[in-house]
């Protein structure tokens, strides 16, 4: 499995390549945050994240975020001018500071000597964790979610954990709102259209029983990659699979990672038959968009959505 999927889905693949990134294993424990008030008073305040309850004792102000994901919940809840370093894949919002941290091979030493009094990971390698609770630093683990609940929760932990209560609790407000109205208008067919996910140029791809499965569904689709389900969440399909398939709707995640395009796509044997191609449905996705569970999932369902519209009025 590529790495950049490996990355998204690296803890339930833990439990399990398994969300959102490339193996079995979904299930994860469902964060809990508990609602209290902002600023100075909200603290000392105990956040009950994956690696257990962490006490945090006054309002950070130097974090660390090891998690693309986790990065674009700090900054979505204005906890932006807080952050003093962000991981090598932390490539959004652009004002992001992003550094050479790896979170794929972190160093316990080079992240304690940014002096964070609260440091943020989606996987605990290299036993980062207890490296740097050693060293009496605050962490909160944040595996990939399994749903959109647990996305809506980590958010709310993050609040909980930097002073910014109010902004996260408007913001999941915000997003339920938004995905709600966006699986609202979604227009009805006599037979759901179907749809394939290509994670790389390898065909590996996501069942419905992934986060990313489960944005897909909220737009009424059906998803040909459960017809190979017993290979796990993130089977492998082949190229004969697909085309035998003949999904009306694709959508390309590997634009960043591998620089797939329609035209490419398009030349590969067979697909100039596909229903897709025939169409114009294949929908080039930002690889981030699509492999991150924080609140561009947002942005992700509206994709979906209006691809999904664009195929109706085609009919």
């Amino acid at each position: 499995m590529p790495r950049f999927v490996r990355r998204y889905l690296v803890a339930p693949m833990a439990v399990a390549l398994g969300l959102v990134a490339a193996a079995c294993g979904d299930t994860q424990p469902t964060p809990e945050a508990a609602p209290t008030p902002t600023g100075e008073a909200a603290f000392p305040v105990t956040i009950t994240a994956a690696n257990g309850d962490v006490t945090i004792g006054a309002r950070p102000e130097r974090i660390v975020s090891m998690s693309a994901t986790a990065t674009e919940m700090l900054f979505a809840v204005d906890a932006g001018e807080q952050v003093v370093a962000v991981d090598s894949t932390s490539n959004f919002p652009p004002e992001a500071p992003t550094t050479d941290l790896s979170a794929f091979e972190p160093n316990p030493e080079a992240v304690a000597e940014l002096d964070p009094d609260l440091v943020i990971v989606s996987d605990d390698i290299n036993e980062i964790i207890a490296s740097l609770e050693a060293l009496e630093i605050s962490v909160i683990h944040q595996p990939a979610a399994a749903t959109l609940e647990d996305t809506y929760a980590q958010i709310e932990q993050i609040g909980a954990a930097t002073g910014n209560v109010p902004e996260a609790a408007d913001l999941v407000a915000s997003m339920r709102s938004e995905i709600e109205r966006l699986s609202a208008s979604v227009p009805a067919f006599e037979e759901p259209p179907t749809y394939y996910h290509e994670l790389d140029q390898t065909f590996f791809s996501v069942t419905s029983e992934t986060f990313i499965g489960q944005i897909y569904a909220l737009a009424g689709l059906e998803n040909i990659a459960d017809g190979a389900a017993d290979s796990g969440p993130y089977p492998q399909l082949s190229a004969e699979f697909i085309v035998d398939a003949d999904p009306d709707l694709i959508f390309l995640a590997d634009t960043k990672c591998c620089g797939m395009t329609v035209e490419k796509a398009a030349r590969r044997p067979g697909w100039d038959r596909l229903t897709a191609v025939e169409r114009g449905a294949v929908v080039e996705l930002d690889d981030d968009v699509a492999s991150r569970w924080g609140p561009r999932v947002v942005d992700l369902l509206r994709i979906v959505v209006e691809s999904v519209s664009e195929l109706e009025r085609a009919a």
